[in-house]
């Protein structure tokens, strides 16, 4: 079909034995045939190409050739048809219907899906100038995603897709036709963009941190943490929302669950809950919906907003005395629910009376003495200022109050008000009067301040003490005609239990008398013999008493109870004196003398006495061997 124009083709020849010299030949073609490709030599029979030919257009022509045979008259005609079958030369390049082919595939599609299948169009006509193999060269290194089919143009996935790898693969496809002559070979290529399509095959990650820092003190509203989970898928596969799934049941924090900002809807309280665990899922618009969750540890930051509380507003305690310095008192304690310096604690005692004798630990709140105490001198130490602040800043305090009682130690004996008792009791109290009442104080407290009485001499059973009270009781009756004068010691021991102490103190018990005897004579009846001859005033008998009763109670005075003028008797000495001559020599006469005591209630005794005179002796005799008489009981003393 390359066959140029004006070129001879072939030439008609007359068969040979139909040849003859100078015959007259005309050659034409038919005009219902093809005349405007080929032409022919009317005179000659040359056929040559009066026009390109085109394969693709007409590969085959036959023509009507007429010969006429000028030399017959009438001119002879023959036809011959002639048949021309064109060549086809490579002349046409393979092309494509388009110049630049996008094609969208999901990236989830198996190893060998078929993606899209080529159809280059090629207008040669024979076999291998039209025949169309298929090649496909990337635009850029790396794997080969794709694979063409070089006869069949069709394209398939060559390994597995991932649009978030790989967004797009653009590569050429080449069309080449298979011309035998491989210099005449043509080819046409084409641009082709592969756009992977997004499937929701991924869940959101979050990259936000999963741990967050806030104050306590921020107001509502505050921004506490940006919540950030990214999904590589596209479009509403990669659009992410936001949830609060648990730890949150306070609604103490409010998520923006487009733009993930976490603010507070509340004000916060560390001292109440300083870790949040909130469980944040991440959910993509896909279909279906993929999902991630976080657990977001949101810690709150203490700001010193607590003041320290001690555990106690009152300490009692109680500490020994006498004790060196350095003897712990009692260990105060406050807490802060603060945290970090906000809740280290400082003590100390703040001035107030006695608070000298006593220092606190600044960090540990342990309060010691510094001195010895001495219970005596001071029992009770209430110390209102105990102070405790923590190290924040600015810095919180508060106090509480000491009440310190100092426990006693038996460093002191029983004291009595004096080192001797001297007392005087009357010799007729009844049993168990008490004649002294001792005290002995003790400073001490408790059982070493309690005093219990003792004796520790004999008393010959005329006295006890009672243990408790100190007071000294007659245990019989007294009589100070048998003793008059006790002198013993009592004991005041403290009741400490372990070693204890005592203060002995001397009494000496006076037995005062009372007139509780009466006169005695020394003789009853008295016999004096009194000679007749006896001059007047001559004492003629002696009468002798005795009161052992002391004083006035023991002074006797003598009386005669029936008045005589023959006799007197001396009231101080008892002398009878004659204060008459006797009448005769056989004189004789009784007298009752009494004897009494001076005492307020005298006591009277009576004697006989019987004066004779030699020559007669009177015998005294009782008028009766036997008296009888009664008493009521109960009758009063000197009763007759």
């Amino acid at each position: 079909e390359n066959f140029k124009p004006a070129q001879v083709l072939d030439s008609l020849k007359w068969p040979d034995n139909h040849l003859a010299i100078n015959r007259k030949l005309h050659f034409s073609i038919a005009k219902d045939y093809d005349d405007v490709h080929f032409d022919i030599d009317s005179l000659t029979g040359d056929l040559f190409l009066s026009k390109e030919l085109d394969y693709e257009t007409a590969s085959h022509f036959l023509l009507q050739v007429i010969i006429k045979d000028c030399n017959n008259y009438p001119p002879q005609n023959n036809t011959v048809f002639l048949s021309i079958d064109v060549e086809d030369t490579n002349d046409h390049s393979p092309y494509f219907q388009d110049d630049f082919v996008v094609i969208g595939i999901e990236e989830n599609v198996p190893v060998g899906t078929l993606v899209y299948t080529f159809n280059a169009k090629d207008g040669d006509g024979s076999f291998l100038n039209s025949k169309i193999q298929y090649s496909l060269e990337m635009s850029s290194m790396g794997e080969n995603l794709f694979l063409i089919h070089p006869w069949y143009g069709t394209l398939t996935t060559a390994s597995p897709l991932d649009r978030e790898s790989t967004h797009s693969v653009i590569f050429t496809v080449s069309a080449a036709d298979q011309a035998i002559n491989l210099t005449d070979r043509r080819l046409d290529s084409l641009a082709v963009k592969i756009v992977i399509l997004d499937i929701n095959d991924n869940t959101p990650n979050f990259t936000s941190s999963s741990l967050s820092y806030v104050m306590e003190n921020v107001e509502v509203g505050f921004l506490v943490h940006h919540i950030i989970a990214k999904d590589p898928d596209e479009g509403r596969n990669g659009e992410v929302m936001y949830h609060i799934l648990s730890g949150n049941e306070n609604k103490a924090f409010v998520l923006d669950k487009i733009t993930g900002l976490l603010t507070t809807a509340q004000l916060l309280d560390r001292e109440i809950q300083e870790r949040y665990s909130l469980t944040v899922v991440a959910l993509d618009d896909g279909s279906p919906a993929l999902s991630a969750t976080q657990v977001l540890t949101i810690i709150v930051l203490d700001v010193n907003d607590e003041t320290p509380i001690f555990m106690k507003q009152l300490y009692e305690t109680t500490v020994r005395e006498n004790q060196d310095p350095g003897e712990f008192v009692v260990k105060v304690e406050a807490i802060d629910r603060d945290a970090g310096l906000n809740s280290l604690l400082w003590y100390k005692i703040l001035p107030g009376i006695g608070y000298e004798k006593f220092k606190m630990d600044s960090d540990s709140g342990e309060l010691v003495t510094s001195a010895s105490l001495d219970r005596e001198t001071q029992e009770v130490f209430s110390i209102k200022g105990n102070s405790c602040r923590d190290l924040g800043s600015p810095s919180r305090s508060s106090t509480a109050q000491l009440y310190l009682t100092v426990l006693d130690e038996n460093d002191h004996s029983p004291l009595f008000a004096k080192t001797q008792y001297q007392i005087s009791v009357t010799e007729d109290l009844e049993e168990g009067s008490a004649i002294l009442d001792l005290y002995a104080s003790d400073e001490d407290d408790g059982l070493n301040g309690e005093v219990m009485y003792s004796l520790i001499d004999d008393t010959f059973g005329a006295f006890a003490i009672n243990s408790v009270t100190g007071s000294i009781v007659t245990t019989k009756a007294l009589d100070r005609e048998t003793k008059s004068q006790y002198t013993f010691r009592v004991v005041a021991s403290d009741c400490s239990i372990y070693l204890p102490r005592s203060t002995t103190v001397s009494v000496v018990v006076h037995i005062d008398d009372v007139n509780d005897n009466d006169p005695v004579f020394l003789q009853n009846p008295i016999r004096a013999f009194v000679p007749a001859e006896t001059p007047v005033n001559e004492t003629v008998a002696i009468v002798r008493a005795e009161d052992v009763d002391l004083g006035s109670n023991g002074a006797i005075v003598f009386n005669l109870m029936i008045a005589e003028t023959i006799f007197q008797i001396d009231m101080k000495t008892g002398d009878i004196i004659l204060r008459k001559p006797l009448a005769s020599k056989d004189f004789s006469t009784q007298l009752l003398v009494t004897a009494s005591d001076q005492g307020i209630s005298p006591r009277t005794a009576t004697a006989v006495v019987v004066i004779f005179t030699e020559e007669q002796e009177e015998e005294i005799s009782f008028s009766h061997s036997l008296y009888e008489a009664s008493v009521l009981e109960n009758s009063a003393a000197g009763g007759h």
